[in-house]
């Protein structure tokens, strides 16, 4: 089950060579992963219900993401569920053409870890079961 949420570019988002600072793809992907796992979850916390760390994000950039209006989607899924971590798979589109035009392509690993010593911990039960209900292959 695939999540979309839209980034709207900001200015200060653009480098002198007139496009997204490639840095700031890693902000466009962390806002729609954490909308995406609010929802999934049904938690107005998520990371006071379950918390988390990233431990590791590739990016492939594709093309060069324009200051414009309107915004560009962010696709968010779960490729994979594990005892202690899950990976997300995630793409920056612009759906405001004929095609869906992909700028990004992105996986993320997040472990989930013990709020008070920061270890790693298993997943729980309703985490894992909200986690599995959104795996979707790219």
């Amino acid at each position: 089950m695939r999540y979309t949420h839209p980034v709207l570019v900001r200015w200060s988002d653009i480098d002198s060579y007139d496009h997204v600072n490639n840095v700031r793809y890693f902000d466009y992907l962390q806002e729609a992963r954490i909308a995406f796992l609010s929802e999934a979850t049904g938690s107005t916390d998520f990371f006071g219900d379950y918390p988390c760390v990233l431990v590791s994000q590739t990016v492939d950039y594709l093309r060069p993401i324009l200051l414009r209006h309107p915004p560009y989607d962010v696709d968010v899924w779960i490729e994979s569920v594990g005892t202690t971590s899950y990976t997300i798979g995630s793409r920056i589109v612009d759906r405001s053409g004929a095609s869906d035009d992909v700028y990004a392509r992105a996986v993320s690993v997040i472990v989930a870890v013990d709020r008070e010593t920061q270890a790693k911990r298993p997943l729980g039960d309703t985490e894992r079961t909200a986690l599995l209900q959104h795996v979707e292959s790219a």
